[in-house]
């Protein structure tokens, strides 16, 4: 946290959480309590180690269209919250020492968060969560947010085959990337009206956290997704981690669906990845009724 935040958790309120923007210098204990929170809860055997070899912390962090924060008791950073902004719909994720849980912490950073989204005026916020814990799912109803989809967690081994009428990000040259950054605002806004992920795969791009997989049709670009892989990023080791993907929406849209799938194993291969996986559909969101963003699934196995 900053000097600033830090000073303010002392006296009387020492005991309650103080939220503040998160600083480069917090980052590993950070990134330390989200493996702590979410490995304690998953029953890993040993939480310190869990998901050691991908990151949730640093790239958001350093990434321009994501607000981090902080939360501290008496001085020590106990807990912190990342917000996501893709302009008209957003989604964020807490965690906090397990250790420290029913003290006022989560509540501390979400209501700052919703802060961040009014700031942002995002339309449509969703968040993933636990479908089998009461105690996550009353915190986040607190907030506004109603569960309505199961999310199925899915992966696949790749397998050696072609996919043809796709391009990588990264091979474009200065010109072609923006041309195809239009491409994909225009795409995802025929899912949402106003969803932009050009945050999400400028960041990708320049943190060298994966690539952004372009399928090509008769009127331009068709489909794409963002894709992390590798330990520095949201993936892990030897996985590719499609985060998210949107086809236009129209007549071809189902047979551009599929091909993105087969762009998406075809990256994983060229990357050198044996393992693709991905989160098919959003599970609690702000009650206004949209379907995911993401839609995928339909070759890939629980």
């Amino acid at each position: 946290m900053s000097d600033h935040n830090a000073s303010e958790n002392t006296g009387p309120n020492a005991s309650r959480p103080v939220v503040g923007k998160l600083d480069e210098k917090d980052l590993p204990e950070a990134a330390r309590i989200v493996r702590l929170a979410f490995g304690t809860f998953l029953g890993a055997p040993d939480p310190e180690t869990f998901w050691a070899d991908r990151d949730y912390v640093y790239g958001r962090q350093r990434a321009a269209h994501v607000a981090s924060f902080g939360a501290t008791l008496d001085g020590k950073l106990v807990g912190s919250n990342f917000a996501t902004n893709w302009e008209s719909v957003g989604f964020f994720g807490p965690s906090v020492r397990p250790d420290l849980q029913e003290r006022g912490i989560a509540r501390a950073l979400l209501a700052k968060t919703m802060e961040q989204f009014d700031t942002w005026e995002t339309r449509h916020v969703g968040l993933f969560t636990f479908s089998d814990s009461a105690k996550h799912i009353a915190l986040y109803q607190k907030y506004g947010f109603y569960a309505r989809f199961l999310t199925a967690i899915m992966s696949a081994r790749t397998m050696r085959q072609a996919a043809g009428g796709w391009l990588r990000f990264s091979d474009l040259s200065q010109a072609q990337r923006e041309e195809a950054l239009q491409s994909c605002r225009d795409v995802a806004d025929t899912v949402y009206p106003g969803l932009d992920l050009s945050g999400e795969i400028g960041a990708t791009h320049a943190q060298g956290l994966g690539d952004i997989v372009l399928v090509e049709g008769g009127r331009g670009i068709v489909a794409f997704a963002v894709c992390h892989y590798g330990p520095r990023s949201e993936a892990g080791a030897d996985t590719c981690f499609v985060k998210f993907g949107a086809v236009r929406d129209g007549r071809s849209a189902e047979h551009d669906y599929l091909r993105l799938l087969d762009a998406c194993e075809a990256l994983a291969i060229a990357a050198g990845m044996s393992n693709c996986w991905l989160v098919r559909t959003w599970h609690a969101t702000k009650p206004i009724g949209i379907s995911s963003p993401a839609d995928f699934g339909a070759k890939f196995r629980a």
